[in-house]
């Protein structure tokens, strides 16, 4: 029978991978900028001090997921052209973030990235040298990847979390149904498809004109 007074041994051990595990339900209900130490300390059911004893802060934690997470996600066989290694390295990479949007948040809204996502970033930077441009130009490639990916992510999570809302008083294809046609001839010719065009998975032709728009 347990005793109700004293000290009676030590604390039960909190293991990284179970805080890590914790945050990501913690993120997963309340989203990643409501992740507070103390709030990760309740949800693990242990003390805020046993966390530090793990991570030093909140940035370190994020980092921390980040690593984790990326470590998980399988690397696939890279093709020997350069340009498609580019095209392969961003799919994965489009692909991770689909599964978990909030990465993209992240990595959008602070310069936080984990050592092993760089993989990706190498692939991309290296494939662009390769094909003749410079490392500046070939970071610059890279930085317009990046940008192309986690716009899709964003605004596709953010589509799809205001669907889950109630309707809002005046939604987009209630005005598309209304436009004049005089003013604004090409719109009205596809107002009533709008939502079914905008909805399509245009990531990978998109991603290609990109990167040959940006390519010597």
């Amino acid at each position: 029978m347990p005793l109700t007074g004293g000290r009676t041994g030590r604390p039960p051990r909190t293991s990284r991978a179970q805080i890590l595990a914790a945050a990501r339900r913690l993120i997963d209900r309340d989203g990643w900028e409501k992740l507070t130490i103390r709030r990760l300390a309740a949800e693990a059911g242990t003390a805020p001090t046993t966390l530090y004893h793990h991570v030093r802060d909140k940035d370190d934690l994020l980092t921390q997921l980040l690593n984790d997470y990326a470590g998980q996600i399988p690397r696939p066989d890279l093709p020997d052209d350069p340009r498609e290694r580019i095209l392969t390295a961003a799919i994965v990479m489009h692909d991770a973030l689909a599964d978990w949007p909030w990465v993209a948040e992240i990595l959008t809204a602070d310069d936080l990235t984990g050592e092993s996502a760089l993989w990706m970033v190498e692939t991309i930077v290296g494939g662009a040298v390769e094909l003749g441009l410079t490392p500046e130009r070939a970071v610059d490639l890279y930085r317009g990847v990046w940008y192309f990916t986690a716009g899709e992510i964003l605004i596709r999570a953010n589509a799809a979390r205001r669907r889950a809302e109630p309707p809002r008083a005046i939604r987009r294809d209630e005005v598309f149904r209304e436009l004049d046609a005089a003013r604004y001839p090409h719109l009205a010719a596809v107002a009533d498809r709008w939502p079914e065009l905008t909805a399509r998975d245009t990531y990978a032709s998109g991603l290609r004109a990109l990167v040959d728009g940006l390519l010597p």
